[in-house]
């Protein structure tokens, strides 16, 4: 069966598509959070969990700027360069979601 006619059923539904050659790239790139400090471990689960910088700040008893070179170290060790097409926020929440145990 064609993958691409069950799409707008599943839409029509309240469901979601997604392309798989999408979710390949976003994938391709082997990102782990292994390399990452436990404090910059912390800092990704509260961004993960939803949490602004302010509230990661208060959160975690540090200053704008501590959380700011933080989240900056954590998208340099998952390789993830600035973009006007990508969320690098959202793409290191997924590195960090896919490192989880299952």
């Amino acid at each position: 069966m064609y993958v691409g006619s069950m799409i707008a059923p599943t839409i029509a539904a309240g469901g979601t598509a997604m392309d798989p050659d999408v979710i390949a790239k976003l994938f391709a790139r082997n990102r782990t959070v292994d390399g990452l400090t436990s404090r910059e471990r912390e800092v990704l689960e509260l961004m993960a969990e939803g949490r602004s910088n302010a509230a990661i700040e208060q959160r975690l008893f540090l200053s704008e700027s501590a959380v700011g070179k933080h989240i900056a170290n954590i998208f340099g060790k998952l390789d993830l360069a600035a973009s006007e097409d990508d969320n690098r926020r959202v793409l290191a929440v997924l590195a960090y979601l896919n490192s989880a145990p299952r």
